[in-house]
């Protein structure tokens, strides 16, 4: 088999039945393909709905809530293609999309994964390829350079990147068996990271293809408490990355280069707007002390406790 459609599926019922008829929708005719849902323990109803309405898909439903990087493991380990395309349930392939990952990675062999060009909902382009981080993407953000240095989905040509958001990654199987999959330490947020920075110590490739299009609606809920959460797990799973790849010493230096940042957007927020200052200065105290407050992985650890 060519392909595996590998969808992992977090209370996400309308979107995840959006993402699968975006597939029935956008496959390329002719490849032999699979497609698996991964449902994590949701209880809106999704694992029935996708039943019903979508038997051409193999469910896999958790009785437990587990973090992405595990999730997506176990869909690469139970998927039988060759290549397997990784997506969020609120992800929405577009035309051409699959096609387009499928052609960059069999006329490269040396690349392990291509991330498709994510597009909000109104159809403007995200950010969704990025060197990989370090000391001096860090300097770059604290300089609010950001967008010129360490972004790398831009242009009209496949390139090769550091790294690929995994809401639309097309992955060469056998080379994520071969660096052991995603670590499942990385609960959420920067998991895809470390498994490209894996891939490229392998000495492989990873691509951002941006003829591959898919709408990323990027489901965040409005909620103080669930943003305090992801916010926590962001900058946990961020040093945790740092800690895995680099010295101690460069870990403490991005603490500190990306606490300066939002300290300094902080103070400039009543003059650009968007988010408070107050929602800043919360991602410049995580940033600094990583290891405080509960995040997105106690959250599933209580919703599991409350289902035993």
């Amino acid at each position: 088999m060519l392909l595996s459609y590998c969808v992992v599926n977090t209370n996400g019922r309308e979107h995840l039945l959006a993402c699968l008829d975006a597939i029935r929708r956008t496959h390329p005719g002719g490849i032999d393909h699979e497609v698996l849902v991964l449902d994590n323990a949701s209880d809106d109803g999704s694992a029935d709905a996708v039943r019903e309405l979508h038997p051409e898909a193999r469910v896999i439903a958790r009785e437990l809530r587990t973090g992405k990087a595990e999730n997506d493991t176990e869909l690469l380990r139970e998927a039988g293609g060759r290549y397997c395309l990784l997506l969020n349930e609120d992800s929405e392939l577009q035309p051409a999309a699959t096609a387009a990952l499928l052609a960059a990675l069999d006329e490269d062999p040396g690349a392990a994964a291509a991330g498709a060009q994510l597009l909000s909902p109104d159809g403007s382009p995200k950010a969704c390829a990025w060197r990989l981080p370090g000391v001096g993407t860090a300097l770059a953000g604290a300089l609010f350079l950001h967008r010129w240095v360490t972004v790398q989905s831009r242009g009209s040509a496949t390139r090769a990147v550091g790294w690929v958001q995994s809401s639309a990654m097309l992955v060469r199987r056998d080379a994520a068996a071969e660096v052991g999959y995603l670590d499942p330490e990385f609960f959420v947020y920067s998991d895809e990271t470390d498994f490209c920075k894996r891939l490229g110590d392998a000495g492989w490739r990873v691509l951002y293809v941006p003829a591959a299009r898919a709408v990323h609606h990027d489901q965040l809920s409005t909620d103080p408490v669930a943003r305090t959460r992801r916010t926590v797990e962001f900058h946990r799973n961020r040093d945790l990355y740092m800690r895995k790849h680099h010295s101690r010493l460069a870990a403490a230096l991005v603490r500190g280069l990306t606490a300066w940042f939002y300290a300094v957007r902080a103070g400039l927020a009543p003059l650009l707007g968007g988010d408070s200052a107050r929602w800043y200065l919360l991602h410049a105290r995580q940033a600094l002390r990583p290891e405080r407050g509960e995040g997105i992985r106690e959250a599933a650890a209580a919703y599991n406790a409350s289902r035993e």
